[in-house]
């Protein structure tokens, strides 16, 4: 058996360091994993560069990384669904109690769940990780495992959708065009929406978002006034939206979410921004605009290797940068400056293949 489980931590804020750990042993209910591919979300490097997100606050070493698949090299005594092979996309959130939320289906709300790098949980950016295996998914052979390690973005989008209702023939507004705006843009396509726009500050990002599918583009500046901006978009659907999917946190960006609209629509908020936001509660309520919230995701993994599966949503364009996992540090730092969209991280020494 290999000895080498290099691991990339975070030691404290700013202080990120490869190291070795010991390869762990899967517990009966639970796989060791290879991983393969292992993607970096902006929620890492949030944690690296400031240490805590809202009350989730990194108080000793904690290891990074959560969208990740990889192959099962040894099984818990009493999983019976996987064997050693299998290559699985891997599900970071598991609840630790069978809670109410847990009971009605919304895992992802139960307050005790096990999230990989949220603290004080690791994540998996290493060579060898154990993970639960009720919650690893077989991928089909047709599925890579850079698309297995997408899934996980790709379920903030569809989990998104499901709670915006996006349905055949919505239209649909989507705030920024980072990871999460893109693949907000490829779920709600999937799910059936005719006419999606999406706007960002980059055109880089707007040109990513035509290339997977966006019908209308709007580039917006920092001082671009909210209702302007909604006149804007109506201007070039020719209605106003019927949903509205907001994926930056911006202030100014909610507002012109709301103020875009339609009345009796949705907005469902994915980005998260400061703790208190000025937003006009007054025009959605009188309108009848629903603002609904979305935390990670619950029951997406077998949807979302379906959709991958049958060809219907192309994760791969999202891919941008490629590092080996001993360029972690480096790996980082392109995420850090906001260069492409998703940088992988490939884990296993001898296949970096996609």
């Amino acid at each position: 058996m290999d000895k080498d489980n290099l691991t990339v931590v975070l030691q404290a804020k700013g202080d990120l360091r490869l190291e070795q750990r010991p390869i762990p042993e899967p517990g009966p209910n639970e796989v060791l994993i290879q991983m393969h591919s292992v993607g970096i979300c902006g929620s890492d490097v949030h944690y690296w560069q400031n240490g805590r997100i809202g009350d989730f606050v990194v108080k000793q070493p904690m290891v990074l990384g959560h969208e990740a698949s990889g192959r099962v090299v040894k099984v818990g005594s009493a999983v019976t669904h996987l064997r050693a092979g299998d290559r699985v996309a891997v599900e970071p959130g598991v609840p630790r109690e069978v809670d109410e939320f847990f009971k009605s289906g919304h895992y992802n709300l139960s307050p005790s769940i096990f999230f990989c790098a949220t603290p004080p949980d690791d994540g998996n950016l290493c060579r060898y990780y154990k993970h639960n295996a009720n919650f690893c998914y077989k991928l089909p052979d047709n599925v890579t495992y850079e698309e297995g390690a997408l899934i996980e973005p790709l379920s903030v989008g569809i989990h998104a959708c499901r709670r915006a209702g996006v349905t055949l023939g919505s239209s649909v507004f989507v705030c920024g065009a980072g990871p999460i705006g893109l693949v907000s843009l490829l779920a709600a396509k999937a799910m059936g929406a005719s006419q999606v726009i999406i706007s960002d500050l980059c055109s880089d990002r707007l040109a990513k978002a035509k290339e997977i599918g966006a019908d209308f583009l709007l580039h917006v500046k920092k001082e671009d006034e909210p209702k302007e901006m909604a006149k804007k978009v109506e201007g070039m659907l020719g209605r106003m939206p019927q949903i509205s999917i907001e994926c930056t946190g911006v202030q100014s960006s909610i507002q012109t979410a709301i103020y875009a609209t339609r009345s009796g629509g949705v907005v469902v908020l994915v980005g998260l921004g400061t703790e208190m936001t000025t937003v006009p509660l007054l025009n959605a309520a009188v309108r009848e605009v629903d603002i609904r919230g979305v935390f990670r995701y619950c029951n997406t993994w077998p949807v979302a290797i379906s959709m991958l599966a049958s060809k219907k949503v192309n994760v791969k364009p999202l891919v941008t940068h490629r590092f080996s996992l001993e360029q972690a540090v480096e790996a980082f730092e392109t995420t850090r400056q906001g260069l492409g969209v998703k940088v992988m991280l490939k884990c296993d020494k001898n296949d970096q293949n996609p």
